[in-house]
């Protein structure tokens, strides 16, 4: 890792930086945090907190509009337009939540009653709790502080300022609307107006990072025959589906583990876990089921494609079934997203880290390795030079009671969040105030 890139402000700049951090105001953004996460957005129906965004956005003083993609979808852009000559810049984050949180759920979540779990919200002190008031609203109301500042401190930009929403970000694919999820909500913002020439993607660790893994779907079927409970065991014609998918699950597992240590490099470790086992019928318990399917996500290096990720669990099958005769096996990948990756000396991921070294008080470094997936990786995939910048996360103390586990993704603590807000307002200072000859376009 290179050290970062040192190009200093000028006196002019830093008055401009200065007056614009001074116009953060954690309240207004903890406000309009509880606002967003108190509407209930699952991935595919993300329309009424988008037509919000997009009329607060025109509140702030940015030319903003509501992208529909069908009646229950769409996103939400806004842009401020600087004097001519500079760059544009896009802060982005995804404004669906990963979850319903409804009884269908349950399964899945658990009784989920722990205040970030909740379809609405809540504000005690300086917290902001409900499903997504983290991950992403929280990322989402920062960047609009973020640029409610910058337009306040009247600072005499050049490039152009955009910020976006969109939904689909979660990685899910709901079925029941139109396929949603697995980026195809940016991916339609993309073409449909906001290219930029650089982006900012907020999201929690608290590193500066220039790529991002993408992910792979399997499902992995233990075949058997349709049995009976009373049958005894060594009854000829009876295979079971169910007792062996326990020695693959052990099998996989290991697999899982090593596929994330061979395929290691950059800043990306593609970390992967079984997600669930699905089997028989739970009004026939008499009855095993003749199919046991096992379902799980891997993520994917940007040096590695999906077709070799493909490979790699073929063999890993081929390895097991040779290694236990007596097993069927077959499968599949029903889902893949590259991941993406934006040259490191690129203008935008240095001066993030210039923010990033400005608040923090210290050269940047290496980063803790990444396993986590954004929609940065289709921003970059579309050749948009993409920094991911973040805040320490999960929120420490909270007042209530949280999801373990995956805790935190709707528990917000705001002054968590301002040292980010104050890295990005460096890296939009640092870029929009400059021509683009000085930003290597």
């Amino acid at each position: 890792m290179q050290p970062t890139t040192p190009i200093p402000f000028s006196a002019e700049q830093m008055k401009w930086y200065e007056q614009a951090c001074a116009k953060i105001d954690p309240k207004r953004l903890q406000h309009l945090l509880y606002a967003i996460t108190d509407i209930h957005s699952p991935t595919g129906a993300a329309r009424a907190a988008s037509e919000y965004m997009a009329a607060h956005l025109r509140q702030i003083g940015m030319a903003a509009r509501y992208q529909p993609m069908n009646f229950t979808s769409g996103n939400v852009l806004g842009e401020l337009r600087g004097s001519g000559g500079g760059a544009s810049v896009l802060l982005y984050a995804p404004i669906d939540t990963h979850l319903e949180c409804d009884e269908a759920e349950k399964l899945l979540t658990g009784e989920a009653t722990e205040a970030d779990m909740q379809t609405s919200a809540q504000m005690i002190d300086d917290w902001v709790f409900g499903l997504g008031a983290s991950n992403p609203k929280g990322m989402l109301a920062t960047l609009t502080e973020v640029a409610t500042a910058l337009i306040e401190a009247e600072v005499p930009l050049i490039g152009d300022l955009l910020v976006g929403a969109a939904d689909g970000g979660m990685p899910v694919d709901v079925s029941a609307r139109q396929q949603s999820g697995m980026s195809n909500g940016v991916v339609h913002l993309l073409s449909r107006g906001a290219a930029p020439d650089f982006a900012i993607v907020m999201k929690p660790w608290n590193w500066v990072y220039h790529e991002e893994p993408g992910m792979g779907w399997f499902k992995l079927r233990v075949h058997g025959t349709l049995g009976y409970a009373g049958v005894p065991r060594g009854t000829p014609g009876f295979r079971s589906s169910v007792v062996p998918a326990a020695t693959v699950i052990q099998e996989l597992e290991q697999w899982i583990i090593d596929y994330a240590e061979r395929n290691t490099s950059g800043v990306v470790k593609p970390h992967g876990w079984i997600a669930g086992v699905r089997a028989g019928d739970p009004e026939r318990p008499a009855f095993p089921g003749a199919l046991t399917e096992i379902f799980f996500d891997v993520r994917i290096n940007p040096r590695t494609s999906p077709g070799e990720v493909k490979a790699q669990f073929a063999e890993f099958v081929r390895q097991l079934q040779a290694l236990r005769p007596e097993l069927v096996l077959d499968w599949e990948m029903y889902g893949s997203v590259p991941g993406g990756t934006t040259d490191p000396q690129n203008w935008i991921v240095q001066s993030c880290k210039r923010g990033w070294e400005h608040i923090e008080r210290r050269p940047h470094g290496v980063p803790d390795l990444l396993g986590g997936q954004t929609d940065g990786a289709a921003l970059r995939r579309f050749g948009v030079p993409t920094a991911r910048i973040g805040w320490p996360w999960p929120a420490q103390g909270a007042p209530l009671p949280v999801a373990e586990g995956l805790g935190g993704m709707g528990a917000t603590y705001i002054p968590d969040l301002i040292p980010c807000a104050k890295k990005i307002m460096y890296a939009l200072i640092d870029t929009l105030t400059r021509p683009r000859r000085e930003l290597g376009l």
